[in-house]
């Protein structure tokens, strides 16, 4: 028997403070004044510059006296304005080339769009006897532009672009009231859209768009006292057509909007929460414990989703997708454990964790052979960051002479770079580790859930995404509010009473 003597001391599992280091010298750097802001960086100006150009080109009116340089002035100024917008509030949009050059395609082609119904109703007018009144420019879908936007980025920049896009319709079509009323359908189009679950919903919202814009059309008549029973006639019309062209353009716009520039909306969303899904079946039918912790955890990430801005269908998919990797080896992993002895028993502890570990790797590998969203590949590959597999680390301690490296038991990370990949962490986390209680009363619960997200936190997992305190804060108390619904206690019910025989 050894002595306790010759015991190698077991070596502390030593959490990454980097994150305090970094705040110091990001402090320092400010207070130094090496910090320095640039308003705009010169490759985002040449496109800038670029798209303005554009822009004005297609808002100006050759056959007219106007000035095209003063057209390109404000043009630009509206450009940049939008630009800065986003960086202040979506600077991802800004990071990705791609995501910025959807815009500047979406505002083209909106404006392009614009022209041709232009040229038509023009057109259509002339055959009607009702040219010089301007009452066609009424049926240009201009809300075309910010419905796919709040379909394809946020709500957010949908507003901020129909605001922008309001302004360039004054530009070029110089009626006084237009930007209001293409800013009113842009507006009502944008919260139509804003929980679009269902293909049904696009529809519901050119419906919606029709009415805004033939209440605000009339309402502009009044204003400007030019009412009549032809002008209300066919400024009604026209509204109607715009808010049901806009859905029919929608339509046809988004299948391949999606297809080219491989960004999802949440009615592609909405179909990768069918259970039908070959991944989802394959999951149910070879993981089935994988598949119900994954079904947990979509349910405790959609319920802290909204409270730190996060989509909740968003949060829901990609928590049911996260450990798709452990179909490859599901028997490795305990909650697909049937029998008494772990497939770990007879391997030492660095392989262990390794096969742990590779689920990341082969999740992501899944992902891109059945083309799941990029989102949803990045919050699989960060969903642990570079987090510790504790359990064979400190077996490992116990076993080896030589305490081993601590980076061979970490996975290779990244850590998570958005809200949306931290709250999944933190909800597959809690929902593991919340398997574990015996007695899981609502004080047990709440202990539990505080313990792991400080953990994390400590550890530096949460360093590189924009969530704050107040979020945690937030999402333990959503967290407790739905583990303590899930293990409520039951009532225990008698035996029937046996009929006593004569």
């Amino acid at each position: 028997m050894k002595n306790m003597k010759d015991t190698p001391p077991l070596k502390p599992v030593t959490p990454d403070r980097s994150y305090l280091r970094k705040f110091i010298e990001k402090f320092k750097s400010s207070q130094n004044g090496k910090d320095k802001k640039i308003f705009i960086e010169r490759q985002a100006l040449l496109f800038l510059i670029g798209l303005s150009v554009l822009i004005a080109f297609l808002l100006h009116d050759f056959k007219s006296e106007t000035s095209f340089l003063g057209s390109l002035i404000l043009v630009m100024l509206l450009v940049v304005f939008f630009y800065r917008d986003l960086l202040r509030y979506k600077p991802a949009y800004i990071k990705k080339k791609k995501m910025k050059a959807l815009l500047g395609i979406l505002t083209i082609f909106t404006l392009v769009i614009a022209r041709v119904f232009d040229h038509v109703f023009s057109v259509f007018s002339k055959g009607l006897g009702i040219e010089g009144l301007g009452l066609h420019t009424l049926g240009i879908p201009f809300a075309l532009g910010p419905a796919l936007v709040v379909l394809l980025f946020d709500f957010h920049t949908a507003i901020t672009f129909s605001l922008v896009l309001s302004f360039m319709a004054g530009i070029w079509v110089k009626i006084p009231l237009i930007p209001i009323y293409v800013f009113i359908g842009s507006l009502i189009g944008a919260f139509a859209l804003l929980r679009c679950k269902k293909r049904t919903d696009i529809i519901n919202a050119g419906i919606y768009i029709a009415i805004a814009n033939t209440v605000s059309s009339i309402s502009i008549l009044l204003i400007m006292r030019d009412v009549s029973f032809s002008k209300i006639y066919f400024s009604s019309v026209f509204s109607v057509i715009n808010g049901l062209t806009v859905s029919a353009m929608c339509f046809l716009c988004l299948p391949a909007i999606e297809r080219f520039f491989h960004v999802t909306t949440p009615l592609s969303f909405i179909e990768l929460l069918d259970i039908d899904h070959p991944l989802m079946k394959q999951l149910s039918v070879e993981a089935p414990g994988t598949y119900h912790h994954s079904m947990i955890v979509g349910c405790l990430a959609e319920a802290a989703a909204e409270v730190v801005g996060v989509n909740p269908l968003l949060a829901k998919v990609a928590s049911y997708y996260h450990d798709i990797g452990k179909i490859r080896m599901p028997e490795y992993f305990v909650e697909n454990q049937t029998g008494c002895v772990s497939k770990h028993e007879k391997l030492n502890p660095h392989l262990s964790s390794m096969i742990i570990i590779s689920h990341v790797k082969d999740g992501v590998e899944l992902a891109e052979e059945y083309n799941l969203p990029e989102i949803i590949k990045d919050v699989i590959q960060q969903h642990h960051g570079t987090a510790l597999v504790t359990y064979f680390y400190q077996k490992a301690l116990k076993e080896m002479e030589t305490p081993p490296s601590e980076q061979d038991y970490r996975y290779p990370g990244p850590k998570p770079q958005t809200k949306l990949a931290a709250l999944v962490m933190l909800a597959d986390a809690v929902e593991a580790a919340s398997r574990t209680l015996d007695d899981p009363t609502p004080a047990r619960i709440s202990g539990l859930v505080d313990k792991i997200v400080k953990n994390i936190f400590i550890d530096g997992q949460l360093d590189e995404c924009e969530i704050t305190l107040k979020d945690l804060s937030e999402i333990k108390k959503k967290f407790e509010y739905i583990l303590t619904g899930i293990f409520h206690r039951r009532i225990s019910y008698p035996e029937p009473l046996k009929e006593k025989t004569l």
